[in-house]
């Protein structure tokens, strides 16, 4: 695991399934079933900082949420329209803005929500929970206040990122040694990689890079403690999970390596050729959205359409880590097994008398309506593959 923005663990998965199943398991079950008392619930409301939305999102789609009887997603920080009828949960950070803004919506005669049920990323102080507790307006109306310790985001089945972007800047450049951003970055990047354990109920033993000197003569800098650091701020957040998460293992049952990016000072400059990063180097793709162009219904035209290259495709799935010449091999042999094994893609072939391109190839596809889904992920796989290989 290193400490740049890119932090991720990547491997077999847990053992209790991928992060992403995890991650969405919690959400759904442990925060958002959670609410419903009985079946005859009613709609809630569902509201998010920028934060937590992106950790919903990164794990769960829409209808996810409506299923778990949420029929309205709002942002914590924009002005919505009272509903005194409705419940609301609140899944956001526990900074002073969040709760000032949670204290301003449940307070008083006229409450935004009839109940609200709170749902906290990361650990609360406690002067925070008191806050709350002194106002008996709002301790009325409050349904559920819990820690769900759950601040990582799930990029795919085996890893997650803490989303630091000026991890860099902030820790290792010479502007870092004093500032007050440097052990801010350090404390929440380690409650966020904690928050994975705490998810996964595993208590990791945990290791670090240790830092070197050139000579007696040289200083040890804060660049160089930046694993010491994390590594114990790490551990100080677990040891306080073995007493307040129920189920949680009080000995270590996993290892943790925490080193920077000294140990491995080429991989930076080294450009990777598998699938997956020939497609985010090379296509306009938004996270792990891509846009395809597909033929309209009409047969006239083209028309967008949105795609994500996750591990539901199994394709996707199959290809991403593989190197992009052999991603192509394996794609156009998936191409003449699916020929091989329809009548009509025969025919097509026969009329073509001989090899098809990569174009004759996704236009054959596309005309093979009895097969959609799998068409449509190797429509998506033939074009992806054309522009970046």
């Amino acid at each position: 695991m290193s400490t740049d923005s890119d932090s991720s663990s990547r491997g077999g998965g847990p053992a209790g399934g991928s992060f992403r199943e995890i991650t969405r398991d919690r959400l759904l079950n442990e925060m958002l079933r959670s609410t419903r008392q009985n079946k005859g619930s009613t709609w809630k409301v569902l509201i998010m900082d920028k934060l937590t939305v992106k950790i919903m999102s990164s794990s769960c789609k829409m209808g996810d949420i409506t299923d778990q009887g949420v029929s309205l997603v709002e942002d914590l920080y924009k002005r919505r329209q009272p509903l005194p009828s409705m419940d609301a949960i609140y899944f956001m950070q526990p900074t002073k803005q969040n709760i000032d803004i949670f204290m301003s919506n449940m307070s008083g005669k006229r409450p935004l929500y009839k109940k609200a049920y709170i749902f906290f990323s990361s650990p609360i102080q406690k002067e925070w929970v008191a806050h709350i507790r002194k106002d008996s307006s709002v301790l009325a109306r409050v349904g559920a206040l819990s820690e769900m310790n759950l601040e990582y985001f799930a990029i795919d089945s085996q890893g997650f990122v803490t989303d630091h972007d000026k991890a860099l800047e902030e820790l290792f450049t010479e502007n870092a040694e004093g500032s007050m951003n440097y052990n801010s970055c350090i404390n929440t990047m380690a409650t966020r990689i904690a928050t994975v354990f705490a998810s996964m109920k595993e208590f990791p033993r945990v290791h670090y890079r240790v830092a070197r000197t050139i000579d007696a003569s040289t200083l040890t800098t804060l660049r160089d403690l930046v694993p010491t650091k994390l590594a114990a701020s790490v551990w100080n957040c677990l040891a306080r999970y073995k007493s307040i998460i129920p189920e949680f293992p009080q000995t270590e049952t996993c290892e943790l390596l925490i080193v920077d990016r000294s140990i491995d000072q080429i991989a930076p400059v080294i450009h990777e050729w598998t699938y997956d990063a020939m497609c985010h180097d090379l296509l306009s793709m938004d996270g792990n959205k891509y846009v395809q162009e597909v033929p309209n219904t009409s047969g006239s035209g083209t028309e967008k359409k949105e795609v994500l290259l996750e591990d539901h495709d199994p394709i996707w799935f199959e290809l991403r880590d593989v190197h992009v010449a052999d991603a192509n091999l394996r794609l156009h042999e998936k191409m003449r097994d699916f020929i091989s094994k329809n009548k009509a893609a025969q025919l097509h072939q026969a009329r073509t008398n001989g090899e098809l391109s990569t174009k004759e190839l996704q236009k054959m596809v596309q005309a093979l309506p009895q097969y959609t889904d799998q068409i449509d992920k190797l429509s998506l796989h033939v074009e992806v593959c054309s522009f970046v290989f």
